[in-house]
């Protein structure tokens, strides 16, 4: 089966941030599980370059655009890499492959009579490229999400009629109540359609960085549509000479940030269906990564976390972890580098870390390397029957942080197992030989299901410990506890969470 799968593609009007690192990281732990088990996967990730947000940044550092998106287009391709994101194309809404795709879309559009010609009066926030409706707008006419003053705007412009898809947009609600998730960011885009819809500007005419309308070539698309359209416009151009729209499209999950929720889950699905194109699966809105005061990061307040000095300091794996694991995937939650430590030291360096490291030292010492085949521990055998479904489930619903606890449970008995068992002793009793044979084998494969597991969260690490066990392997079928140890040879592996002093 297809697995297609989307972060949102990222504003080039400033440099990436905690929550560029968070949403693509997630995408890449949905993607990565997918293809354990033998999916065919497509991730996409990449800029949002038009609209006016950009070209203000330009104009304020004296850079045309183009100039602009170029600089910022490679930091944020630069930093795919350094996540360990799998992403399997990076599109740029400035390329021309794109914009000729956008226009023949928004071309199906108007013939089918979905636009018209109109001045448009409201109050603009220029950082959100948006107009806002009256119930969005805070006290003294400020940004919701900015909370910076609204400019008043007046226009001609073409007009989307995103009124005449009311009806549709509640009957898609009405009929698939997992469309938007987590279920409060569902009823919250509800409640939006029910409030009554009004159409939206397609267009504007006062800018020149954007596609132009192909009926109309004074005006460019409204950034948004033009944004929006990046995830179908990318599988026609993403490898070249083939088309991917038929073998992927419907995407299986958009993955957003809740300040960008009513553009896709209002203004998306209807535009799809003006285009007569399938609305995706699920659009999952995850919340803000907040201070560790509580309020959201901006570099003003000085409450920012920075990935790439988590990175530098504790390394890719751990900042994975560590924004999978703080703050449960959907909801808001403060981070900040204290409770980094906190993470690294406690689960990271002492639960996995440590139980790795105790395990391989022990079959080194006490069996020379060789990984005693005897029957495995049916007792502890039943503490993982059924884990890998429960995973794959919570991980079909994108619950990635609630997939990781579970497992994270495991790697907590493995470890009371070893207390419980203590090989040290039974080393000493040469009639406990078969005893211990099963606790070092019954570890051995412990071990191996939870970092086959934890593989989509932690690449490296877990692979580094995969290969010193002996068993490479990280497809998802050989995520069951086996009844038998594996038999094979094990070689000494140097701590994969170092402890920091």
């Amino acid at each position: 089966m297809s697995f297609y799968v989307t972060t949102p593609i990222y504003y080039v009007n400033a440099q990436p941030h905690l929550g560029h690192a968070y949403t693509t990281i997630a995408v890449d732990v949905l993607a990565r599980h997918m293809r354990q088990r033998g999916e065919d996967v497509f991730f996409l990730t990449g800029t949002d370059e038009h609209g006016e947000p950009v070209a203000d940044a330009a104009r304020a550092q004296g850079l045309q655009p183009k100039d602009l998106a170029d600089r910022n287009a490679e930091r944020f391709k630069a930093l795919m890499p350094r996540l360990n994101a799998s992403n399997d194309f990076f599109i740029r809404t400035s390329d021309e492959e794109h914009k000729v795709r956008v226009q023949a879309v928004l071309q199906r559009v108007h013939d089918n009579g979905h636009t018209y010609k109109g001045l448009y009066e409201g109050w603009y926030c220029p950082r959100c490229a948006d107009f806002k409706v009256e119930n969005e707008i805070l006290e003294g006419n400020r940004c919701p999400i900015h909370e910076i003053p609204l400019e008043r705007h007046k226009e001609e412009n073409w007009f989307f009629r995103l009124s005449t898809f009311q009806e549709p947009l509640e009957r898609l609600y009405a009929d698939r109540p997992d469309f938007v998730m987590p279920a409060h960011h569902f009823n919250e885009a509800r409640s939006f359609i029910g409030s009554g819809l009004q159409d939206v500007s397609l267009t504007r005419a006062r800018l020149q960085w954007g596609v132009s309308v192909p009926w109309d070539p004074g005006h460019v698309f409204y950034v948004w549509f033009d944004a929006l359209l990046n995830y179908y416009t990318a599988l026609g151009y993403a490898r070249p000479g083939e088309d991917l729209t038929e073998r992927f499209w419907p995407a299986n999950y958009h993955i957003i940030g809740k300040d960008i929720l009513k553009f896709h889950t209002v203004f998306w699905p209807a535009l799809l269906m003006a285009a007569e194109l399938p609305v995706p699966h699920h659009v999952f809105v995850h919340g803000f990564l907040l201070g560790a005061d509580g309020r959201k990061m901006s570099k003003s307040l000085g409450n920012v976390l920075d990935p790439f000095e988590v990175m530098a300091e504790y390394g890719t794996d751990a900042l994975r972890f560590y924004l999978m694991r703080d703050v449960a995937f959907g909801g808001d939650g403060a981070v900040g580098m204290d409770s980094v430590r906190s993470r690294y030291d406690t689960e990271l360096a002492n639960e996995y870390g440590n139980l790795a490291s105790r395990t391989i030292a022990m079959v080194l010492r006490y069996r020379d390397g060789m990984i005693p085949r005897t029957d495995t521990d049916a007792v502890l055998a039943r503490e993982f029957d059924g884990l890998a479904t429960r995973v794959s489930a919570l991980l079909d619903r994108a619950e990635a942080t609630q997939a990781l606890e579970l497992i994270w449970q495991r790697v907590r008995r493995l470890n009371r197992y070893v207390e419980e068992r203590a090989p040290w002793q039974l080393a000493k009793d040469p009639g406990a030989a078969g005893a211990l044979d099963q606790t070092l084998a019954s570890l051995a494969e412990g071990l191996r299901v939870i970092s086959v597991l934890l593989h989509p969260y932690m690449p490296s690490s877990t692979q580094r410990l995969l290969d010193a066990l002996g068993v490479p392997q990280v497809a998802f079928n050989g995520a069951d506890f086996a009844g038998q140890g594996g038999g094979g040879s094990v070689v000494a592996l140097e701590p994969l969470f170092p402890k920091r002093v």
